[in-house]
């Protein structure tokens, strides 16, 4: 049905090496879509997504690569449980007060 729900952002700037993402899941703005959505199982998909920005070891295989590798990959097009919006560009000066500014203002 192509409907989506904004649960989270994820920053890249290179020039600070900064890579984080950041995620709030609305169960009950998700379970308004379908009762039958496995809400463990995004959860899952968006610790994962959070490990590998991080680059934890908890973020498998993926988590070791370089910033730019990693994002590329969190961002690249796939049709699975999570999906990510086309990637916009732009700059910033304080990338970490940038990140909660969109989280505000995309996901809350």
């Amino acid at each position: 049905r192509e409907e989506f729900l904004n649960v989270g952002v994820i920053l890249y700037c290179s020039g600070q090496k900064f890579l984080q993402s950041k995620r709030d899941l609305d169960e009950a703005r998700l379970t308004a879509f379908s009762s039958d959505i496995d809400i463990d199982e995004i959860k899952e998909n968006l610790d994962a997504f959070g490990q590998i920005s991080k680059g934890t070891e908890e973020g498998g295989s993926i988590a070791k690569l370089d910033l730019a590798s990693r994002f590329r990959w969190l961002t690249a097009t796939r049709s699975t449980v999570l999906q990510t919006s086309k990637v916009h560009p732009g700059f910033c000066i304080d990338p970490a007060e940038t990140l909660e500014k969109l989280y505000r203002e995309l996901v809350l």
